[in-house]
């Protein structure tokens, strides 16, 4: 395992929740974290509606692509982050788990999904201040 931590963001289709949240942790945290998302049933393409937020604060997630979780990508993971897919993410003993109540945007306009998009960046500031806080200046 790498020096810097590792965090999996894990939702059914990878397309929302997740993507946002890699999204968010990998603009904050810059090459401090290794990010990754997956799916346990992923969608074709990245929900736009999540997309359109996104890039309202200035990310582009336009090229990104839902992907499948894999065992792999959770025992390559020091933190594994579920956006309600329930069971579905595989456990092994080491591993840091967390659920993230968060509403599903999948369906929604981007006014539905803008309050989802800063609640993950809330979220996500509070676990790099946990992982990987910056050093002291």
């Amino acid at each position: 395992m790498s020096e810097k931590p590792s965090v999996l963001f894990v939702c059914v289709h990878n397309a929302g929740r997740s993507q946002m949240a890699a999204a968010w942790l990998t603009h904050l945290a810059g090459d401090r974290v290794e990010v990754r998302s997956a799916g346990s049933n992923p969608g074709d393409a990245v929900n736009p509606a999540a997309v359109e937020a996104m890039a309202e604060v200035g990310i582009d997630i336009s090229a990104e692509r839902p992907k499948i979780l894999t065992v792999d990508a959770v025992k390559e993971s020091d933190v594994c982050i579920t956006m309600g897919c329930g069971d579905t993410c595989p456990v092994f003993p080491g591993k840091r788990y967390l659920d993230w109540k968060l509403e599903d945007p999948a369906g929604q306009g981007v006014a539905a999904v803008r309050p989802i998009r800063d609640e993950i960046k809330v979220m996500v500031e509070g676990l790099i201040e946990e992982i990987a806080p910056e050093a002291s200046k």
